[in-house]
């Protein structure tokens, strides 16, 4: 793994989304609700600090879902992935067992071969945001080789979502 990050940060594609300049924009949020759960806490019964990157990954799922794709379809269709090159996350107020959280995600950079993602973490049941973030991620093949995403995924990604199926 280590040697896939130096070969994308040597190629120049390690870049942080503060340098994001091509195509930099935001769409529309999507939104994920869950429940925290008891072994998503620490000893203090605050939710442990690395199950925000979970759940960004829940959100991100959700995205593509709701944009008209699954994520493992681009995988086993195309043997592209969306590999995490950065990751950053600044907590406000803590989750607790049993709040109902909603996690949402747009898409806020994209360019030939990287994508970045924001979030926003809120307490379902008073709207107070306690976490935001942002990841950045290179498309990649099965060697992780960076790679183009194709036309067919970029506009799936820049279109309007659709609602979230109930369940």
């Amino acid at each position: 793994m280590r040697e896939i990050y130096c070969r994308l940060f040597f190629s120049g594609l390690f870049i942080s989304s503060k340098y994001m300049t091509d195509e930099t924009m935001a769409t529309n949020w999507t939104s994920t609700t869950l429940r925290v759960r008891y072994a998503e806490t620490d000893q203090m019964g605050v939710v442990y600090y690395a199950n925000y990157l979970v759940w960004f990954e829940i959100g991100r799922t959700d995205f593509c879902l709701q944009h008209g794709f699954a994520y493992r379809d681009m995988e086993q269709e195309g043997g592209l992935y969306i590999m995490v090159a950065e990751a950053r996350c600044r907590y406000k107020a803590p989750a607790r067992y049993d709040d109902e959280i909603v996690v949402r995600t747009r898409l806020t950079g994209i360019r030939r071969r990287v994508l970045i993602f924001g979030y926003e973490v809120y307490k379902q049941r008073n709207d107070e945001l306690i976490a935001e973030g942002e990841t950045v991620h290179v498309i990649t093949d099965r060697d992780g080789r960076p790679r183009t995403l194709p036309e067919k995924y970029r506009e799936l990604l820049l279109a309007r979502p659709k609602p979230a199926a109930s369940g």
